[in-house]
């Protein structure tokens, strides 16, 4: 069942990659490369802030969105393999990463609720200026 699950998604992601420049890989991008249980924690990075979201462009967001959202798709795969295979919590404990995923995807939601806040207002506005002509 697992096989052809694998074998059905791998072929969606080969009709995607030639129609986008996509190149997925089936399930394979929900888990990390290693198969060892680590031995020291990664060192993480932060939260993205939303003076630096301000700056970058829709495609720029919508692209950080993808990527935030698949590493919190690849923690929660962790999480749940740790509590499948009985793993104890201290070789995967991701909670401050979950945090930083979760921070960065509701700044970036912000960010895009002002955006569309502005361009409403400026319809607004738009629309008025012409109706006083």
């Amino acid at each position: 069942m697992f096989g052809r699950i694998c074998t059905f998604t791998r072929q969606l992601s080969t009709r995607r990659a030639t129609q986008g420049g996509f190149v997925g890989r089936g399930l394979e991008e929900f888990f990390e490369s290693s198969q060892r249980l680590p031995v020291t924690r990664d060192q993480t990075g932060r939260a993205w802030t939303a003076s630096e979201l301000r700056q970058k462009s829709w495609e720029d967001l919508q692209k950080l969105w993808y990527v935030v959202l698949k590493e919190r798709n690849v923690l929660a795969s962790q999480a749940e393999e740790t509590r499948r295979l009985s793993i104890p919590s201290k070789y995967f404990s991701n909670k401050s990463r979950v945090v930083k995923c979760k921070k960065s995807m509701a700044r970036i939601k912000t960010v895009l609720n002002e955006r569309r806040l502005a361009w409403e207002e400026a319809q607004k506005n738009s629309t008025a200026a012409t109706e006083q002509k």
